[in-house]
């Protein structure tokens, strides 16, 4: 058998060597990302993507040496050259995106996942990360869904696979209730309106008039459910502040282009919701709300839409990527009434839950729901192996080879617990407030709206959509400031997404006083 090259045999993080083998690599580690960010000196590199990219391509070179450097030098190279490149989300400057500062402990805990290295595709590859997975999405999934007889969850890479996971589901469902009954050729109502425009005309009922009973829809008078479940390929319906995702993923799944109606106010209106069902010929039908929209961090009145979907048979999916974790809040879960009332619902821990990407969630209210994803590779999940007891994982993702992103999740959860995870929320969710304050008091700074959950609008006084980019741009290129931007039928705001939950009032004031000071004339 062939000797191992000298110098490979501490190369591998498992086993019993491996810690021993980690251990140095790791102060390499954290000494270079400790001098690189001395290094950027910021919430990112000044110079923007032409400086960044040449001292990229400089660290990197040679990029495939005939013979290695050793694991020190590539490490303290390349690390550092990293760390001096990034847009640090722990710094309080850096508030553009849903892009959170994680916690030490899920970094720490992710290490233990890439030492081990588990795949969840077989039970053979990551018996206790299986184990963990199943108790961790389970007990997510009672939070989102109380009152489900069955609750569960799936893990995703973020809200985007858990909306095609969604829409997926509800593809599946409706084609299983197309098949189980059979077809009449009654006629449908008129023609639906096209894509992203408004109902073509009023509805026959009174837009202002009391449901009739739990479950009716506004305006609806004495009329009994309405079923939008006749033949044919489901339709999607969502508001325009849904996340593009669900675009994509009706167009990966050979779905329609949603219907997609006018969210003038950032919600999608429940009154408009009826209407436009009503209107729509009779078809399986998925409705797509959002507890957090990724522009201005709006909910979209969810009790209400859960109630038109009531009464016309549809399909829920609330996309709660940034909102769910409001669930922790012994204060803020109020503000998600109705999320309970979904059939399936989107969660993402990598936003308002601290956790390095990917920790996304699909959550359901049974777990029969996700009988679709079941799926046979004999080397994987061989009939005889799930009779004999080892669980069949394929069914739990759409992902064949798949890390246990649970395990950081699980780590934090036990870590901290559901009100030190709350009070995390409470804090950033408090600063955005305390941010929308001080725009206010600001003449020169002018606030789109009070925030719903750590998304800030705003924009110097007077100044249009050209100039709000260009000032964008200047504190980038300058490394300044991290900031984002977000269009509204009012026109472009600057956007402040504050998910650090060590920041003060004087960091805020800071990145206002930066704002006012490259904001030109």
């Amino acid at each position: 058998m062939p000797v191992p090259a000298s110098g490979t045999a501490r190369l591998l993080a498992g086993g019993h060597d491996g810690p021993g083998a980690l251990r140095p690599m790791v102060d390499t580690v954290l000494d270079a990302l400790a001098h690189g960010a001395a290094d950027r000196g910021g919430p990112l590199p000044s110079g923007g993507p032409a400086a960044v990219a040449r001292r990229i391509r400089d660290a990197a070179r040679p990029l495939i040496p005939e013979e290695g450097e050793g694991p020190d030098h590539a490490l303290r190279t390349l690390v550092r050259a990293l760390a001096y490149g990034a847009a640090d989300p722990a710094d309080p400057r850096c508030t553009a995106h849903l892009h959170c500062p994680p916690l030490a402990v899920a970094t720490a805990a992710d290490l233990a996942v890439s030492a081990l290295n588990p795949s969840l595709d077989s039970w053979d590859q990551a018996p206790a990360a299986c184990a963990l997975e199943a108790l961790t999405c389970r007990a997510l999934a009672e939070l989102v869904h109380p009152h489900g007889p069955a609750p569960d969850a799936l893990v995703t890479t973020g809200g985007t696979e858990s909306n095609h996971l969604a829409l997926l589901f509800a593809r599946e469902q409706a084609r299983a209730r197309d098949t189980a009954r059979p077809h009449d050729t009654a006629p449908t109502h008129d023609t639906a309106p096209t894509h992203d425009t408004a109902p073509a005309r009023e509805t026959a009922h009174a837009p202002d008039a009391a449901p009739a009973a739990r479950g009716a829809a506004p305006g609806v008078r004495g009329a009994g459910p309405r079923r939008m479940g006749g033949p044919g390929t489901l339709r999607v319906v969502c508001g325009g502040n849904a996340h593009h995702s669900i675009h994509r993923a009706a167009w990966l799944l050979g779905l329609p282009a949603p219907h997609t109606l006018p969210t003038p106010t950032g919600v999608l209106d429940p009154a408009a919701l009826h209407t436009a069902l009503d209107r729509l010929p009779d078809a399986p039908t998925l409705v797509v709300a959002t507890a957090g929209t990724t522009d201005t961090g709006a909910i979209d009145p969810l009790p209400e839409i859960a109630d038109v979907c009531d009464h016309h048979a549809a399909t829920l999916h609330i996309d709660a990527a940034y909102g769910a974790p409001l669930l922790f809040s012994d204060t803020l879960h109020k503000r998600l009434h109705g999320l309970d009332r979904a059939h399936t619902v989107a969660l993402d821990l990598h936003k308002l839950g601290w956790q390095p990407v990917a920790a996304g969630l699909l959550a359901v209210p049974d777990g029969a729901a996700l009988a679709p994803l079941a799926h046979r590779a004999d080397y994987l999940n061989a009939d005889d192996d799930t009779e004999a007891g080892l669980p069949d994982l394929l069914g739990r993702s759409l992902r064949t080879s798949r890390r246990p992103d649970i395990f950081k999740i699980a780590v934090t959860l036990r870590a901290l617990g559901r009100r030190g995870l709350g009070d995390l929320v409470d804090h950033v969710c408090a600063a955005a407030q305390h941010l929308a304050d001080l725009i206010e008091i600001r003449p020169g700074l002018q606030l789109y709206a009070r925030p719903t959950l750590s998304t800030v609008l705003f924009r110097p006084t007077g100044a249009g959509p050209a100039a709000v980019a260009a000032l964008r741009r200047r504190l980038l290129h300058h490394g300044a400031a991290v900031l984002g931007r977000a269009t509204t039928p009012e026109g472009l705001w600057l956007k402040a997404t504050v998910l650090n939950p060590h920041i003060q009032p004087g960091d805020l004031r800071g990145l206002l006083e930066l704002v006012e000071g490259n904001t030109t004339p």
